[in-house]
């Protein structure tokens, strides 16, 4: 099954797609309305080696129209999705949300975050 990712961050990183996925991935730029692009500090050693970021973006929902991040769909299948759901640190949740044309997307967000 094809699943829809929103991507903004270190998942578009062609090292991060080779070490997540085994591929690189094509994408679709987009945009998700709501949402409030900030930064987390990362300390598992794995993620840390694939990205070569210790910070990385994360977004929280705010149901604000003013508030937009910029980031690109991709398309990935069913275990593909599970390895992005082990690189993604207990920081970030999975969820559904609608980018700004109307496609359903997974993507992930701030775990503190509603």
């Amino acid at each position: 099954m094809n699943n829809k990712l929103f991507t903004y961050g270190t998942l578009q990183f062609e090292q991060v797609q080779l070490d997540t996925f085994g591929r690189t991935l094509s994408t679709q730029p987009q945009r998700l309305i709501g949402y409030r692009l900030d930064q987390v500090e990362i300390t598992d050693p794995e993620v840390l080696a694939s990205s070569g970021e210790r910070f990385h973006p994360i977004i929280t929902r705010t149901d604000n129209s003013e508030d937009k991040v910029d980031g690109a769909i991709v398309l990935i299948n069913d275990e593909e999705l599970a390895n992005a759901d082990r690189y993604e640190v207990d920081d970030y949740k999975r969820v559904q949300a609608k980018t700004e044309d109307g496609q359903a997307v997974w993507v992930y967000v701030s775990a503190v975050s509603s």
